[in-house]
């Protein structure tokens, strides 16, 4: 950012991994495969993002994953999961990191906020799998007595 305030372009670094969306994310859970959805949507904007445009995509971004977490965080507390301290903890320390680049967007450090997206698409779909689904299990079987049927899109069966 120079003196009058206007984001100066960057060397911009290439994100990568890359994060696109993909049924292995979905769990069977209609509240959390939509929390997903749209957490790879706003993934995708903020990897596309110009530097111009990085400020703005990031403050949807923050938007969307305080709604995210708090919702998950709610629903391990209505249906008393018991793992749930760990899982919420993650949530917070994520959000405490995205929360901490949104400052250093404010003076601008671009690269922070685009190695930030590059981590993120890395641990996203870690924590989809082995907490996210722990808890969609979980919810699932207080709720309806049973672990979630889920069909996706593109799985090849072998012979």
């Amino acid at each position: 950012m120079n003196k009058s305030g206007q984001i100066m372009p960057t060397d911009s670094i290439a994100v990568s991994p890359t994060l696109m969306w993909t049924d292995d994310f979905l769990l069977g859970h209609c509240g959390i495969d939509a929390s997903h959805t749209e957490f790879v949507d706003q993934m995708v904007r903020l990897q596309g993002a110009d530097d111009r445009a990085i400020p703005d995509c990031f403050d949807g971004f923050v938007t969307h994953l305080r709604t995210h977490f708090e919702a998950e965080n709610q629903l391990m507390l209505d249906t008393d999961f018991p793992p749930r301290q760990c899982h919420m903890d993650e949530h917070a320390a994520v959000l405490q990191s995205v929360l901490e680049v949104q400052q250093s967007l404010k003076s601008g450090r671009l690269n922070v906020a685009r190695e930030l997206i590059c981590a993120l698409a890395e641990w996203f779909p870690k924590h989809t799998q082995h907490l996210d689904s722990a808890l969609a299990h979980w919810a699932n079987k207080k709720r309806l007595g049973g672990k979630p049927v889920v069909i996706k899109r593109g799985l090849k069966l072998h012979a």
